[in-house]
């Protein structure tokens, strides 16, 4: 369960990069992040988007994209499942061609943001606002002192992933841009669309698809699992992230190889472990029992119910009730009858409470309640009379409606006058 971070002052939060953090400014993420999208633009200007080469773009992003998704999130920050090494090849290749750092920087800082979320040592913190973390974090250099600690052993013992690390950057340039462009070029004679198309825009839409898990997926939606941090559920989330907006329930139960839980969410990544297991590629499959789902999530429609119920008056609680006798209660009744009292007094299961302001408003009409002024009407609310005949017995929710009406409690020895 991740802890919560004191509220961040929004007008100092509102900054996207102070002038303090101007000298740490990460020169080759903000490069990245910026090239891209303009040679992009320019792409528009200088080459058409032919069919192939929009086809050949869209299959490069869920490549990519279920590289991040898929490999880095699910595979190798959570190890939800375990893949042959032909898969987990194909998803090293796919999230270096994301160009989002190697698998091993990505889990770092991933395996922190859920052992930290929302605290000063998550590394893109969502309480500091929505744009730092989609993508402010990344322009500034990290600080080790600042996140917080997450064992990677695993990955340092993995050659797949330190091999990708180590040669990070030749692997993302050959497979993200130059691959592309050449298939594109070779394939159709389109080498312009496959620069432009297939490796520029189609990097971007993978950037900003996976910043919005760490943006959009902790800023809107709704919290069916739990409110203890900024996480929420969203199809709309979904959408955009390759599966990825079911983030509430996610952040409660990382380890599971499924984001959206039920058959009809929009969750590729899930579809893809799911087909990787049929065909005997992906084993050991991690998910969380139904049981567990629902219990989950009954605490949360309880905490929901709680809170509703904290807004609605139901009266006063009984410790909080002056103590009263029968001769309060009938000097009550007395002053009412002459028309000097504002308390209409009726006693039931030894609680005395006002009706005066139901008295009109009765089901069974005005005398009955009037009938029962400075008397127990216990036995008739709980649907007897006094011959013990069977009366109309009332229901939860009229007795939830008696309770606004407390004004005192029966002393125990005057119980039974």
């Amino acid at each position: 369960m991740s802890s919560l971070a004191p509220p961040i002052d929004p007008i100092k939060e509102s900054k996207f990069i102070s002038a303090k953090e101007q000298k740490q400014i990460n020169w080759i993420h903000t490069f990245l992040l910026t090239f891209t999208p303009a040679i992009g633009i320019c792409g528009l200007f200088l080459s058409s988007l032919t069919l192939k080469t929009f086809i050949f773009s869209v299959i490069l992003y869920f490549w990519t994209g279920l590289g991040i998704t898929c490999g880095y999130h699910r595979l190798w920050s959570h190890r939800a499942f375990t893949a042959h090494w032909i898969v987990r090849l194909a998803l090293c290749l796919g999230g270096a061609a994301a160009f989002q750092g190697s698998a091993k920087w990505w889990c770092r800082n991933h395996r922190a943001h859920h052992r930290y979320t929302d605290t000063d040592k998550d590394p893109y913190n969502a309480r500091k606002g929505f744009w730092y973390a989609h993508m402010g974090w990344m322009l500034q250099k990290q600080s080790a002192k600042n996140i917080g600690f997450a064992d990677i052993s695993d990955l340092q013992r993995d050659p797949m992933i330190t091999f990708q690390h180590k040669y990070y950057p030749i692997i993302a340039i050959s497979s993200g841009i130059i691959f592309p462009t050449l298939f594109a070029g070779l394939c159709w004679g389109d080498f312009l669309g496959g620069f432009f198309y297939a490796s520029m825009w189609r990097m971007v839409f993978v950037h900003h698809a996976t910043f919005f898990v760490n943006s959009l997926a902790h800023s809107f939606g709704d919290k069916n699992f739990s409110d203890l941090h900024t996480a929420f559920d969203s199809f709309i989330t979904a959408i955009l992230t390759l599966g990825e907006g079911y983030h509430n329930y996610h952040h409660e139960f990382p380890m599971d190889y499924r984001n959206g839980i039920r058959f009809y969410h929009y969750d590729p990544t899930k579809w893809l472990i799911r087909t990787l297991y049929t065909f005997g590629l992906a084993t050991d499959l991690k998910w969380i029992s139904d049981e567990e789902v629902m219990k989950a999530r009954v605490q949360m429609v309880q905490r929901k119910l709680d809170e509703e119920r904290a807004k609605l008056q139901f009266g006063k609680k009984f410790e909080n009730l002056p103590e009263m006798t029968w001769d309060d209660v009938q000097q009550m009744k007395s002053q009412w009858e002459k028309g000097g009292s504002e308390d209409c007094p009726v006693v039931i299961e030894g609680i005395v409470h006002n009706v005066k302001n139901f008295v009109h408003d009765h089901p069974g009409g005005r005398q009955t309640l009037l009938n029962y002024v400075g008397t127990d009407a216990t036995a008739l609310f709980n649907g007897r009379d006094g011959l013990d005949h069977e009366r109309h017995q009332h229901s939860k929710e009229a007795r939830k409606f008696l309770s606004a009406m407390r004004v005192g409690i029966l002393r125990s020895k005057e119980l039974g006058a």
